[in-house]
């Protein structure tokens, strides 16, 4: 492990600093603002839900498009373009002119460059220069949005207490700009060389082929795998999102909802330490059908237990798979494209994600506006995830 560390420290750092300052366009940070937000606008669940899938669907069409620059130009000016995108995006939040087409590019450049093209970056840079030590790397990166996850949400309650909604998203704007980018300089400072290395090094780009989009989208194998890689995107931000209705219902503070992510956050370090060690030893492939469970038992808490306590399992087990998930998934693609095609892998991907997360605010919203609530929604997740791993079981011996 101390290998792993030392062999590329400034790479591993940027991975970590490129997700945490991803949370800014992330679900999880959005919806703290959720009330806020639908009041300003004069706006129902289900229609902020529609307006944030709008803006969320618009940015993964053309993140396909995007985020295959990752292939073609140095990772400083991708990384640059990206985190200045979403320090504009956080600026505009905190403008906050009353018009739903301003609230609409708001979301738009918050999902695009934040959970979209940041992550992607992120995600990425880490499969493609670490080899063996893939799903470390990952695992290593996304722990940089599980702090975000952690300590983001504790963080934007107090300053709720003592500044005005809007000036939270400035601060947000700034510490990209101030902190971020001049370290994202430091740390990739000797990136030409890093490429050039890698390009020369790596036997599997001069022996695999190098996919198109057009020629993904057309190949069974990922049709297999992709109902269960975005699975936990759709339901995870549908919870999310509304995250705010479902503390309601079950009578859970706003004060002990961020706490609990603090639980979150822990497990989700704990799933990223068994990830990336169970990728390392088995590959994903091998693994993958077992990814959905603590997501699962997670809905069967949340329909069926209301307490404290129940708020804490339930957010413990989120955490858990999204910790599992990130080397999981981001070393699965890795493995069944290689190496050479992985920005056009992962931007279709990130895209259909995404798309996928789009939706679910905007369904799950409905239906909370529909006065269903909780059940409905947990039956749907459920069937959602009883098939997407029915599915990579039933095909998994597929070549």
């Amino acid at each position: 492990m101390k290998n792993f560390f030392l062999s590329d420290p400034k790479l591993l750092l940027y991975g970590f600093a490129i997700v945490f300052f991803a949370s800014y366009g992330q679900t999880f940070f959005i919806s703290i603002f959720s009330e806020q937000i639908r009041e300003s606008y004069s706006l129902s669940d289900g229609e902020f839900g529609l307006v944030y899938a709008l803006g969320t669907l618009a940015g993964s069409i053309i993140l396909v498009a995007f985020a295959k620059l990752i292939d073609h130009i140095d990772l400083r000016l991708y990384s640059l373009i990206v985190s200045v995108g979403l320090a504009i995006a956080c600026a505009g939040v905190y403008i906050s002119y009353e018009s739903i087409f301003f609230l609409f590019f708001l979301i738009f450049g918050l999902r695009f460059f934040g959970q979209g093209a940041m992550s992607h970056a992120g995600d990425t840079t880490m499969s493609r220069y670490f080899g063996n030590n893939r799903g470390k790397a990952l695992s290593f990166a996304s722990f940089g949005g599980q702090i975000g996850v952690m300590f983001l949400p504790i963080i934007a309650v107090k300053f709720l207490n003592i500044i005005s909604w809007q000036q939270v998203w400035m601060i947000a704007s700034l510490s990209i700009l101030i902190i971020f980018i001049p370290f994202l300089f430091l740390s990739l400072k000797n990136q030409n060389t890093r490429h050039l290395n890698f390009k020369e090094n790596n036997k599997e780009i001069k022996n695999r082929r190098k996919w198109r989009t057009r020629e993904i989208i057309f190949e069974k194998k990922f049709y297999i795998y992709l109902p269960l890689s975005i699975a936990a995107p759709f339901i995870g931000t549908g919870l999310f999102f509304h995250q705010v209705f479902i503390a309601n219902q079950k009578n859970w503070t706003l004060e002990m909802l961020a706490s609990g992510y603090v639980l979150l956050g822990v497990f989700s370090i704990i799933g990223l330490i068994l990830g990336g060690s169970i990728v390392d030893r088995f590959t994903a492939r091998k693994v993958i059908m077992y990814k959905p469970l603590p997501l699962f038992l997670a809905i069967i808490i949340l329909i069926f237990f209301d307490g404290y306590l129940a708020m804490f399992i339930y957010l413990s087990l989120l955490g858990l798979n999204m910790g599992i998930g990130s080397p999981l998934i981001g070393s699965l693609w890795a493995e069944l494209y290689g190496l050479e095609s992985l920005g056009v892998v992962k931007a279709l991907l990130h895209a259909t994600a995404a798309f996928a997360s789009a939706l679910s605010p905007v369904i799950f919203g409905y239906i909370i506006d529909f006065g269903m609530g909780i059940v409905v929604i947990g039956i749907i997740s459920i069937i959602i995830i009883t098939y997407s791993t029915f599915l990579t079981i039933y095909y998994q011996n597929i070549e």
